[in-house]
């Protein structure tokens, strides 16, 4: 868990309930989204465009300030706001959209080093195309939000976050 002001913050995410919670210290729901996470399920394997379980750790948090539905490539703003339009001229982008909370994971061999290493994977909480589903996995391993949603949970957590990706049942 982690400090911002005076409240220490976590956020699990359930792979099965496609669920975002955001807690506090005492274990208290402050807020919960619906999410979108890996089309090929749960792993961790680099290359699988799986979604990753365990123990991670916001490490950077790249977007604030941007304008909701800010086109992102490489962790950096290209100038475009997303429109269906936009979609369809480029129908084969992975839309990464408005903020981006980059995850690196804690359980060395798990989520961390080697093959199985969830920054070098590039994994990351980030906004989409607003009519993209939400409760149906569909990324290639990132958690997908609403862009509104996404802006509402970066402005609530620092760099350091704990987040917990478990599959549930």
């Amino acid at each position: 868990m982690r400090a911002t002001g005076s409240v220490t913050v976590l956020i699990e995410t359930g792979i099965a309930s496609q669920t975002l919670i955001l807690r506090d210290d005492a274990g208290k729901k402050l807020a919960q989204w619906r999410i979108a996470s890996a089309l090929k399920g749960v792993g961790e394997q680099y290359g699988s465009e799986r979604t990753p379980r365990g123990w991670h750790v916001i490490r950077a948090r790249i977007g604030a300030g941007l304008p909701a539905g800010a086109v992102l490539v490489s962790r950096r703003p290209t100038g475009e706001i997303y429109a269906p339009e936009l979609r369809r001229r480029f129908p084969g982008r992975d839309w990464i959209l408005t903020r981006i909370l980059w995850l690196s994971g804690l359980e060395r061999g798990r989520n961390r080093l080697g093959q199985v290493d969830t920054m070098r994977r590039y994994i990351y909480i980030h906004g989409c195309p607003d009519e993209d589903p939400m409760g149906v996995p569909s990324s290639h391993g990132c958690i997908k939000m609403r862009n509104s949603e996404i802006i509402e949970l970066f402005d609530r957590v620092p760099a350091g976050t704990r987040v917990h990706i478990r599959e549930e049942g």
